[in-house]
């Protein structure tokens, strides 16, 4: 009996320990006397709104110093439009600190998405719908490859004055792209790269004295490509008026010949 005794007099000690930490911890007692009362933000962002940052981590603020769950404040403030990663910490005693990353888009992505410069992906706000960025599209998981496919094939193009206004890959691995000519090409899966250079090589010799504008090449080949014209080009330019008299010599002249 006084074993039994003794076992709930240390539990009972042991519990009037415990239980305060554990109150503190998790919130029920020592908000208002160790509040977190301030937000230290940093981070080099133009888009997202202070405004915003406080309202995601103020539930969570509330909390007090020893009670805030940091990775859930973390994860609200990710959830933010244009708020690409952030860091969430605390500091001694009152002060909630809040690191943030902007996304710094880079290219359209799909028909709603954008692509940042460092590889993620977020929904496209309203504003920039209409962006002059370059369009680009594929799985997902294969977001980086068509970067540097891009890349590539930007850098191929520039000497000759075009620029890569599109590129994409299919779920099958099928490439293909088009120029701000309009020009449309079709690159296929195997050797991709090697396919694109070597049509790049030959592009000037298949333009020159070339009346039609060429609207569709298909490299899908193994030996060469397909291409395909489109109507040649009309200038809108009338010819200058000949004066009167003029005219009429070259109408007499015509005649008399006749």
């Amino acid at each position: 009996m006084n074993a039994l005794l003794r076992i709930l007099a240390w539990l009972l000690a042991v519990a009037l320990v415990a239980l305060p930490v554990v109150a503190v911890l998790n919130g029920w007692v020592g908000a208002e006397r160790w509040p977190l009362s301030r937000l230290r933000v940093t981070g080099q962002f133009e888009r997202v709104q202070d405004e915003q940052l406080r309202a995601a981590v103020a539930p969570y603020a509330r909390a007090g110093y020893f009670a805030v769950k940091l990775e859930d404040a973390q994860r609200a403030v990710e959830r933010l439009p244009w708020v690409e990663s952030a860091q969430v910490g605390k500091k001694w005693p009152d002060v909630l600190e809040v690191g943030v990353v902007e996304h710094r888009p880079f290219a359209h992505w799909g028909q709603d998405r954008m692509l940042s410069e460092r590889g993620r992906l977020f929904p496209r706000p309203s504003e920039l719908a209409g962006a002059r960025m370059p369009h680009l599209d594929g799985p997902d998981a294969r977001s980086g490859e068509v970067v540097d496919v891009y890349n590539e094939a930007l850098a191929m193009f520039a000497p000759l004055g075009y620029r890569v206004t599109h590129l994409a890959v299919d779920a099958r691995g099928s490439w293909s792209l088009t120029l701000d000519n309009g020009l449309e090409v079709m690159v296929g899966r195997d050797d991709a790269r090697t396919r694109l250079q070597r049509f790049v090589r030959v592009l000037p010799q298949l333009l020159v004295r070339q009346a039609r504008p060429l609207e569709r090449a298909d490299l899908r080949y193994t030996n060469g490509f397909t291409l395909q014209w489109g109507q040649p080009r009309t200038s809108s330019i009338s010819p200058p008026a000949l004066p009167l008299a003029v005219a009429a010599r070259a109408h007499a002249a015509q005649a008399s010949s006749t």
